[in-house]
């Protein structure tokens, strides 16, 4: 039976695995909202996921240490990104085909790879010992005693990794970046009006490359959030569709880093509500059956594509190739 109490315990667990899923939603959403701001249309989040975990996992395996495989994720990712920079912005070539043709080659790049050097079935062994550790808050001898702060402080706030805490840090750097900096100012200049930007003496080509550098860096965080830390290892297409998620969430916030980590938690919420739904037994309606359950943060996307879509406005120079005026 279906009672309070059992309520209450998929409620917390929902809020503890929402902590745990949003960031790579964060991670990868903030990627998108660096290129999209300068101009640039990024549909390549899931390529660039992909083959940052990918590497992540295979570096950290090989060498024990998940700051490397970190390291060697956001290489890979930053590698992909001068390319897109090089077709979207030097040869002025289409944006959404590139990017679709990214997250072709990766979900197939990765597999093969994977095979190759692993042989398990295009998956990484399991990296153990070597994932990143979880932080504790200190003092828990005396918090510990006390249930409201023990469960706030030793499994909401506390029990995470490093990157877990990094993705929600981001969140008032990146709006106080985008929104109040000089280089935010020349970001959004481009994005909305590059031929004015170009006049006003900025380097609409560099700030772009930029953009694209800072969304890489992110993203590949993302990838390596998804094999590192939530996984233990690298598994063929585990991305998932978080990409376009991202994007969902990005569009959602209307291009803004607050709007769109709300998003990021709101679909990261209905994420781990749905595997907290499973196998229970609901008043007059009985169990759910798990495929429609599985179809709830997808149906949430489509609702929320539905109603905002319509209301969004992106950076009117979004997908628009530059062309130096003379």
């Amino acid at each position: 039976m279906f009672d309070d109490f059992q309520f209450s315990t998929i409620l917390v667990a929902t809020l503890v695995a929402t902590l745990r899923s949003a960031p790579v939603l964060l991670f990868a959403a903030f990627a998108g909202v660096f290129a999209e701001r300068s101009g640039i249309i990024d549909l390549a989040l899931e390529g660039k996921m992909l083959a940052s975990a990918f590497v992540a996992a295979a570096c950290t395996y090989a060498t024990q240490n998940p700051y490397i495989g970190v390291a060697a994720g956001m290489l890979v990712s930053c590698c992909i990104v001068l390319l897109q920079g090089y077709v979207a912005i030097n040869q002025k070539g289409n944006q959404l085909v590139f990017g679709i043709a990214i997250n072709i080659a990766m979900s197939g790049l990765t597999f093969v790879l994977a095979q190759y050097f692993f042989q398990l079935g295009g998956r990484s062994p399991d990296l153990g010992a070597a994932r990143f550790a979880v932080w504790n808050f200190p003092f828990a001898d005396w918090w510990s005693t006390i249930p409201a702060l023990n469960w706030l402080l030793g499994k909401f706030l506390g029990g995470h990794t490093i990157l877990v805490y990094l993705a929600f840090a981001l969140i008032p750097c990146l709006h106080w970046l985008i929104n109040h900096s000089r280089f935010g100012l020349r970001l959004r200049a481009v994005g909305e009006n590059p031929h004015a930007a170009d006049a006003a003496g900025i380097n609409v080509a560099q700030t772009r490359y930029l953009a694209l550098l800072c969304g890489g860096v992110l993203c590949s965080l993302s990838g390596a959030y998804l094999a590192i830390v939530q996984s233990g290892f690298f598994l063929r297409d585990m991305s998932a569709g978080n990409g376009f998620l991202a994007l969902t969430a990005m569009v959602f916030g209307n291009w803004r880093p607050l709007q769109t980590a709300l998003g990021c938690l709101m679909f990261g919420f209905f994420a781990a509500l749905q595997i907290q739904m499973e196998g229970v037994a609901f008043p007059v309606i009985g169990q759910i059956p798990g495929s429609l359950i599985q179809m709830l943060p997808f149906v949430v996307t489509v609702v929320v594509l539905a109603g905002v879509m319509a209301k969004s406005v992106g950076p009117k120079a979004l997908g628009v190739p530059f062309v130096k005026s003379r």
